[in-house]
């Protein structure tokens, strides 16, 4: 009875221990998943940022806003750089009065040169009611000799010109270098300000050479900025400098997609969509 209670003893001590040691290893396991998950974590952060590159937000064009006559300004709609217009917007009005008085001119002209057509082919026995019974040939002969076409194109040319005092925006985009002022003198082929478009939009980034394999042409992009940086934007890389600089540095642009949060000189954070993220 003695030696059953002793054995008994034994048996549950060595139980003990066996758990005991049960327990230890499972706490090492345990702590050892979590190391390895914290590296791996941690491994998938620096992975992660090391993907992402600074660059900048440009317009890819700015678009001069220029007059077509040698005119005043009597009505300017820009008042500062920055200001947003919209495309097909009136931006800048151009006095008519000088047209005017010659388009004037031109109609009394063209109605002596109409009266002179007239004439030619009555003088030729064609009564006025009849005129357009004189063959196509006598008639061309008959505009020529009085001057009509010449009156006529002259005076569809002069109203044609009225529409250039009439200055509108030719795409939407932020006013800027104004050139120009109300009263002022506008002159053909100078612009009186640019409009930076919003429309085409490009980011620009540098690479180092051995990540340049990442960024060919067509490669599809993610960007992000620091006013919405929760928002991401496709962009699609468009060009890539064949030379690499003197700091191992490679040149790239890649279009964007227009966003009402997207502006030229914003800051943004460029990172390669893996075929599976597409």
């Amino acid at each position: 009875m003695r030696f059953s209670w002793i054995g008994i003893f034994t048996i549950l001590l060595l139980s003990a221990c066996q758990q005991k040691k049960d327990v230890q290893q499972a706490d090492q396991q345990a702590d050892t998943m979590t190391v390895n998950s914290a590296e791996s974590m941690s491994t998938q952060q620096v992975e992660s940022y090391a993907t992402v590159t600074k660059g900048k937000i440009e317009s890819e064009r700015e678009i001069p806003v220029y007059s077509r006559l040698a005119e005043q300004i009597v009505m300017f709609a820009i008042e500062k750089p920055g200001q947003y217009v919209k495309k097909g917007q009136v931006v800048a009005r151009l006095s008519d009065a000088s047209l005017h008085d010659k388009i004037v001119h031109s109609r009394a002209k063209l109605e002596k040169a109409e009266f002179q057509y007239q004439a030619i082919l009555m003088g030729q026995g064609y009564k006025r009611d009849q005129l357009d019974a004189a063959p196509d040939n006598i008639k061309r002969l008959a505009r020529i000799n009085s001057g009509y076409n010449e009156a006529k194109a002259e005076l569809n040319e002069l109203e044609h010109r009225l529409s250039y005092c009439t200055i509108t925006a030719p795409v939407s985009g932020y006013v800027s270098q104004i050139r120009n002022t109300l009263y002022g003198a506008a002159q053909p082929g100078e612009a009186l300000f640019y409009l930076v478009d919003i429309e085409h939009l490009k980011v620009s980034f540098e690479v180092l050479e051995n990540e340049l394999a990442k960024y060919e042409n067509g490669a599809s992009l993610s960007v992000s900025t620091l006013t919405f940086p929760s928002e991401h934007h496709k962009a699609t890389v468009s060009a890539v400098d064949p030379v690499i600089d003197d700091n191992g540095m490679v040149h790239i642009e890649a279009t964007l997609e227009p966003h009402r949060h997207l502006a030229p000189g914003m800051t943004a954070f460029v990172s390669v969509v893996s075929p599976e993220e597409e």
